[in-house]
Parts: structure tokens; sequence; C-alpha cells
């Protein structure tokens, strides 16, 4: 798991409770030795437990605590965004889950 993601896993599990997110993946420059940690954003896949009403707002409420956070901007994509077959070759080759709510549960 990538350091600024380690370094916060006890605050990003309480934001993806918090907002109701069901799993949460990163990807990208933070999965490999490209990643700056001075310069670089954080990508993420998200899904939401529930895409009812109000589904946008913690869409939004999630990205922006996110990049509360880790003080870095953040690109905060959901997997049926993912339509380009070459963009999803490559997140796929560095994708990793961080939340998982299904493991908390059981995990509990």
């Amino acid at each position: 798991m990538p350091g600024p993601i380690q370094q916060h896993k006890s605050e990003l599990r309480d934001l993806c409770r918090t907002h109701g997110v069901e799993r949460l993946e990163v990807f990208g420059s933070a999965m490999s030795d490209a990643f700056d940690r001075g310069s670089s954003d954080l990508d993420f896949i998200v899904r939401f437990a529930d895409t009812s009403p109000g589904y946008a707002d913690r869409y939004m409420d999630f990205a922006e605590a996110l990049e509360d956070l880790f003080k870095r901007p953040v690109d905060l994509i959901t997997e049926r965004s993912i339509s380009n077959p070459y963009f999803r070759t490559s997140v796929d080759a560095t994708r990793q889950v961080i939340y998982d709510q299904r493991r908390e549960e059981t995990a509990a």
C-alpha cells in the first residue's frame, strides 16, 4: 500500500464509512516509482453502497474530503466511468483495493 495511503489508513476507513463507500481502490502513479510526494495527485476508483438521491453530493463531498486528508489533488472516478479499453488496461495494471465494506463487516 502506498505511503500516503498507509499513513492515513484509519482516517480513510472513517471517511469511507461516513460517506457510504462500499469499495475504494487506488491506481496510477501512487502505485509505482513514478509517484512524486511533492506534486503527484492520487487516483481513486469509488463504489458507493447506495446511489439513491443525494449520490452526487456524497460523491463531491467524498472527493473534497480526500483532498483535505491527503493535502493534494485527487481524481475520483467510478468503475462504470471507465469505458476506454486502453485506459481500463492501464488502471487494471496498478489498481489495489484499500477499503472494502464487505471485508470490514466480516472482520468485525
